[in-house]
């Protein structure tokens, strides 16, 4: 299957760095890997450049710094992609080796792939490395326990595997949305829906998108348990209530008038 990997950054070069040795160790890797970068320094690109060698096709797609621009530099990396599937994450999210094969296994027609994130705190985030990545002991709970992560329920995430991982995903009452880390969808779909709506900053600019490819009947379905990443912690300067309220007025009228595009996208 043929695909394309859309990464989203923004000027957090190290866990790039980090999430891109995670995309080394994937079981099933991509035909196409894209880093849609939103004004990233000079930094940001002497880690890609680094990557280069592990991947047949690795583009860097950059735009200026201006503000929250990531439904811009998506739908650019999307004009740029030329596999018939893609696969979005963001660049502070490390896959676990089997996370590509997931949704390379679960694509199928009329539908789009929702996996979630396990997010880790601060002094968790800064013990994990290139070694930990390599030999995957940072998707282990007890490893990541012993490193600072408190105990939760949702560490379940991290400890079921095959058919338990697959029953938690049928059972569990998380609705299957389009989340911008851990998300893919058929190139067609995505371009058919116009891709995002620019006119969104940060907050729900992505579950948009899925609710537009509803509204077309191209279903969610979850994969959450099967398909795991990590977040790496970092701060969100970018986050202010007013964006948040006009990004759910846009939601609001994508539900309510079921909008199958946007005016506003590619």
């Amino acid at each position: 299957m043929s695909i394309s990997v859309i990464i989203s950054t923004y000027n957090q070069p190290r866990w790039l760095d980090l999430a891109l040795t995670g995309w080394r160790q994937q079981s099933h890797q991509p035909s196409e890997l894209i880093i849609a970068d939103d004004g990233s320094t000079e930094e940001t690109a002497d880690v890609i450049k680094k990557h280069t060698a592990h991947f047949p096709s690795l583009k860097h797609i950059w735009q200026p710094d201006d503000g929250f621009g990531k439904t811009q530099i998506l739908n650019k990396a999307i004009t740029a992609s030329t596999q018939e599937y893609l696969v979005f994450s963001d660049g502070d999210c490390i896959p676990r080796r089997d996370f590509l094969s997931v949704h390379a296994h679960q694509a199928k027609p009329g539908r789009f792939l929702s996996g979630g994130y396990h997010k880790l705190p601060r002094l968790t985030s800064e013990s994990v490395d290139a070694d930990s990545i390599s030999n995957q002991r940072c998707f282990d709970a007890d490893w990541l326990g012993h490193h600072g992560m408190p105990w939760s329920l949702k560490n379940a995430k991290l400890r079921v595997k095959g058919s338990t991982a697959s029953l938690f995903d049928k059972i569990t009452t998380t609705r299957a949305t389009f989340n911008g880390h851990n998300a893919s969808a058929w190139r067609k779909d995505v371009l058919n829906a116009k891709g995002f709506d620019t006119r969104m900053k940060y907050g729900g600019e992505d579950r948009e998108l899925g609710e537009r490819l509803e509204n077309a009947n191209v279903h969610g379905y979850g994969i959450r348990y099967r398909a795991i990443c990590i977040h790496l912690d970092h701060g969100r300067g970018y986050v202010n209530q007013a964006d948040i309220d006009a990004n759910n007025r846009i939601r609001e009228e994508t539900r309510s008038l079921h909008l199958t595009q946007t005016a506003f996208g590619l």
